[in-house]
């Protein structure tokens, strides 16, 4: 019986605990990002820059954003745990200066809507990502993602699409997570 009461308290407070820091983590973000839509809900650890423009019903479950270019991302987009977006870059080809020097290179990043991107991906500056993907766990994208795909591996390379009359009428019915 003891056993099962320490169990009840350590479950609740596990619980208190981990609703307080998603409202700690949700107000970080809230206060640094340039624009934040409805429905934010961060559940992990999160850094943003203050470039960083968040649609409705964002969720971040560990996230982290840096550099200074522009962030966009589209209303209904959900992330895994530990997933790094990067949009500035040491300048190695032109710089005056070896490995590189103190200059950097700036690329914006746009995910439009309904993405979803699984765990430790990482997502590199002057990439778009279409409508409806979905970026397979410990993927690196390089490249732009066309609508609807699944893309996956280092770089990420489509290796499936969606199917786009379903996706069409779950969006048509408003059915999003």
């Amino acid at each position: 019986m003891i056993k099962m009461v320490g169990k009840i308290l350590w479950f609740l407070k596990n619980r208190i605990i981990n609703k307080f820091l998603h409202r700690v983590y949700t107000l970080l973000v809230n206060r640094k990002a340039k624009e934040v839509g409805a429905e934010l809900k961060v559940n992990g650890f999160s850094r943003v820059s203050a470039n960083t423009w968040l649609g409705n019903n964002i969720n971040f479950n560990g996230m982290e954003i840096r550099g200074n270019g522009k962030v966009v991302i589209g209303d209904n987009f959900h992330s895994g745990t530990d997933c790094l977006m990067l949009t500035e870059y040491h300048n190695y080809d032109n710089g005056g200066a070896i490995p590189y020097d103190d200059t950097t290179i700036i690329k914006d990043i746009i995910i439009e809507e309904n993405v979803w991107i699984g765990s430790r991906v990482i997502i590199l500056g002057g990439v778009t990502i279409g409508e409806g993907a979905i970026i397979q766990a410990g993927s690196v994208v390089t490249k732009n993602v066309p609508k609807y795909s699944i893309v996956g591996g280092h770089p990420a390379m489509v290796f499936k699409t969606r199917d786009i009359k379903h996706y069409e009428n779950l969006k048509a019915m408003q059915k999003f997570h």
